[in-house]
């Protein structure tokens, strides 16, 4: 078939691990935005998702750091975290290998990419799915973008991987919506965690929507470490989805920055039939 939606969401584990304690209006507005994001999932009659994240040393670590890895699993699990701290019930993740196994040899005819047949997903893939399919009846594709290690992918290369897994997702029969989690300023595990960059933030997230390419592919690590923290190099992930749904101008459904939850929180939709 061809793709039928592609967006963005946040994916901090505050959402859920400390959830009541942001401000409930901001909090509801936020909630209401992952509910349309799922309805607009539902209504695209979505067959599978394909999540790009980033990963949190849960499954990858220094001694194995892909730059990108798709899964290829028959079934997957998660949250790898605690579930009383998440607040999310550990749960077994529906998949589709055949799916996986063709979309990983359509894209690595141009982007080398690792595959995996085991993956324990923690919340950058958790959260999301906790709103956006919270009966797990929709076959879900993980893919994972080094954000966390040096080195880490140049943005060209995350551009060229969404175009090569819209490429794939074309040459399809299936229905498949893409979703791509996190990438806004956060300074995890320092210091300064719990600080935000809100007009960084909204910069970037008009950029995406408008599918400026030349803007986000100047983006410099450096001066993203500095103005936006180690975490905002998950702008990789959304990257990713703007060069797979190039063609359309997208919108903006919520961007709020929520200290509680140490980031801005944002959900875009970025492809619609």
């Amino acid at each position: 078939m061809s793709l039928v939606y592609a967006g963005t969401c946040c994916h901090s584990p505050a959402i859920t691990s400390r959830g009541e304690m942001a401000d409930p209006i901001v909090r509801a507005q936020l909630l209401a935005a992952f509910e349309r994001q799922r309805q607009a999932i539902e209504d695209a009659e979505a067959d599978a998702i394909i999540m790009v994240s980033s990963e949190h040393f849960a499954n990858f670590f220094m001694d194995n750091m892909p730059t990108f890895s798709i899964g290829m699993a028959d079934e997957y699990e998660g949250p790898i975290e605690d579930p009383n701290w998440l607040k999310i019930p550990r749960t077994t993740i529906p998949a589709n290998p055949d799916l996986s196994l063709r979309i990983i040899k359509d894209v690595i005819q141009t982007v080398d990419v690792c595959f995996s047949q085991e993956w324990k997903f923690d919340h950058g893939m958790a959260v999301p799915l906790h709103f956006l399919t919270p009966n797990y009846e929709t076959a879900i594709i993980p893919v994972n973008i080094n954000c966390q290690a040096l080195p880490i992918s140049p943005l060209q290369r995350c551009w060229e991987l969404g175009k090569a897994l819209r490429k794939a997702i074309d040459a399809a029969p299936e229905r498949i919506a893409l979703i791509g989690t996190g990438g806004t300023s956060h300074w995890p595990c320092t210091p300064d965690s719990g600080k935000i960059n809100n007009e960084w933030d909204r910069e970037l997230i008009d950029h995406l929507i408008n599918k400026r390419k030349d803007a986000l592919l100047a983006y410099c690590d450096e001066k993203v470490y500095q103005d936006a923290g180690p975490g905002a190099f998950e702008m990789r992930t959304s990257v990713c989805i703007a060069a797979a749904s190039e063609e359309q101008s997208g919108e903006v459904w919520f961007c709020e920055p929520i200290p509680i939850y140490a980031t801005t929180c944002c959900i875009t939709t970025l492809f619609q039939l």
